[in-house]
């Protein structure tokens, strides 16, 4: 295995372990990737990602075609389309978590999410303030990948985006110039999306 691959599995594999204990990663849910020089390493379909070993981890190259027969992520075209959509991006995160799903599942059909004031907003690349309003795309969900990373990559283009996106019901996808950063951003948006989430039931009379 070459050296930056073999780093990036075991960067994916030590991920999956943290996501894992922090109950980001249940069942065989999410996914992981990272950008090495000839594609991307990225979890294999099925694996439960708080177990993963090396041979969970395979490579693709740059259109999301697999290099060695099997058979990666079912949302491999939603990394693709980042990696291509932003050159120095170099790792991208899913997770189905909690407050991703249930908040995504309660939003009106507006195609955003607005966080606005949140200390917790300055862990997020270029933010120096609480005093900052985001909208965090939200996209309905869809089994046809490849026709949603369309989609997805379109938007983007068209509208400035925080590093990270909701699918509606499903959870949500971070990412950054390493996977170090990725994984911050995605702990920050845990935090800002569970916030949100108690603060919208607290202000309908619910219990938190």
């Amino acid at each position: 295995m070459p050296a930056a691959l073999e780093a990036a599995t075991q960067q994916i594999v030590a991920v999956g372990r943290r996501l894992d204990a922090r109950g980001l990663a249940p069942a065989t849910s999410g996914n992981y990737s990272v950008r090495v020089q000839d594609g991307i390493a990225i979890t294999v379909s099925g694996s439960h990602k708080g177990r993963l070993s090396a041979a969970d981890v395979m490579l693709v190259d740059g259109l999301g075609r697999p290099l060695d027969g099997r058979t990666p992520s079912a949302e491999t075209a939603l990394h693709i389309g980042l990696y291509r959509l932003y050159p120095n991006v170099n790792a991208v995160l899913h997770v189905h978590s909690v407050p991703a799903v249930t908040l995504s599942r309660s939003l009106p059909d507006t195609g955003q999410l607005v966080l606005d004031g949140y200390e917790m907003l300055k862990a997020l690349p270029g933010i120096t303030t609480h005093e900052t309003r985001i909208s965090v795309p939200v996209f309905d969900n869809s089994q046809d990948t490849t026709a949603l990373a369309r989609i997805v990559t379109t938007r983007l283009q068209q509208q400035p985006s925080p590093p990270a996106y909701l699918i509606r019901g499903h959870g949500i996808n971070t990412w950054g110039a390493s996977l170090d950063e990725a994984e911050r951003i995605l702990e920050a948006f845990d935090h800002l999306l569970t916030c949100e989430l108690h603060t919208r039931q607290l202000q309908r009379g619910g219990s938190a």
